[in-house]
């Protein structure tokens, strides 16, 4: 099905109809040219009033899953049975996406310099607007990643678990684990928060792909978040994967260059000691063995034999104690 759409410098609820899909390219920025670049929006307004859902995806440029998982949501919607109002936003880092890469088009990662400046460089301008023009009209947000190139990661949620809210939200995305972190300054999630819109991410798989399990996952969780802020009377899918919980999280990095090959699966639990990666020089000489510091699960890992000094091997999860 064909969408018409429509080009907006504004986004104004009070002007869109209730019981009504939307598609609009939002101007937010110009080219070298003078021409707009457009930034595609979703919106999805109910019968009634209720409050309003951002979904966001592409951040980062090359980190597809979440785009997927917004446009199947949207093609399904049944917008009159909905109360309140999904903005939804596929791409969110346009110049990124066009080049096919992580990184905005200055070489800044977009998620670490919001909420930006209103008069600073190009990237710093871009996530000012974003935040402006459509951030502000979020009442909740669901923030969807993957990993990075070279990177693999588990189907994990990172969320403030000492807030009520956002930690239901993430408990409500059946995912493999779910790790306890605070709002980091220059986030998307971190700027919501600081406007009291309760929000997580969403690492949904591994990116420049479509995957069909993680997108499946992806939507079921912003379902049930719908269901949960009574946006539509459905069901809430209960969690089938027995989560686990983290208090906290870091990556482990090599101290020198060569071919790396990292052991433990995603999801898998090690031990302290247990063998993690062994690096070897270009003749297949063994360099280093690297252990577990300590017990943990395998949230993410690095997937590409190439390494240089200060690669990463693996994101180590450190769970909470049993009761």
């Amino acid at each position: 099905m064909i969408h018409k759409s429509q080009i907006i410098k504004e986004i104004d609820l009070s002007t869109i109809e209730n019981n009504s899909k939307n598609y609009f390219y939002l101007t937010l920025i110009n080219n070298e040219l003078g021409l707009p670049s457009y930034l595609p929006v979703m919106i999805a307004k109910g019968k009634v009033a209720g409050p309003t859902l951002g979904l966001t995806a592409a951040v980062h440029g090359d980190e597809l899953n979440g785009t997927q998982a917004l446009q199947r949501l949207f093609d399904e919607l049944e917008v009159d049975q909905l109360s309140g109002v999904i903005i939804a936003v596929p791409i969110v880092n346009i110049p990124a996406y066009q080049e096919v890469q992580r990184r905005y088009t200055d070489g800044e990662d977009l998620n670490r310099i919001m909420p930006g400046k209103e008069n600073g460089n190009e990237s710093e301008v871009y996530a000012y607007r974003f935040i402006d023009k459509v951030v502000s009209h979020f009442d909740y947000l669901l923030d969807l990643h993957t990993a990075s190139v070279g990177r693999i990661n588990s189907y994990y949620i990172r969320a403030n678990l000492k807030d009520n809210i956002t930690r239901k939200m993430a408990e409500l995305q059946d995912a493999e684990i779910i790790v306890h972190n605070t709002p980091s300054d220059g986030t998307l999630r971190g700027t919501a928060s600081e406007r009291d819109i309760p929000a997580i991410t969403i690492e949904v798989g591994n990116p420049n792909t479509f995957q069909k399990q993680m997108i499946k996952s992806g939507m079921q969780g912003i379902y049930n978040v719908l269901s949960y802020l009574k946006m539509l009377n459905i069901p809430i899918e209960a969690n089938l994967r027995n989560t686990v919980v983290c208090n906290r999280s870091y990556w482990i990095y090599t101290d020198t260059g060569g071919l790396l090959t990292v052991i433990p699966e995603l999801t898998e639990k090690v031990k302290k000691g247990d063998i993690i990666a062994i690096l070897r020089d270009v003749f297949g000489n063994i360099l280093r063995e690297y252990r577990a510091p300590e017990d943990g699960i395998v949230i993410g890992k690095s997937k590409s034999p190439a390494n240089k000094t200060g690669g990463r091997i693996l994101h180590l999860g450190i769970c909470e104690p049993s009761e």
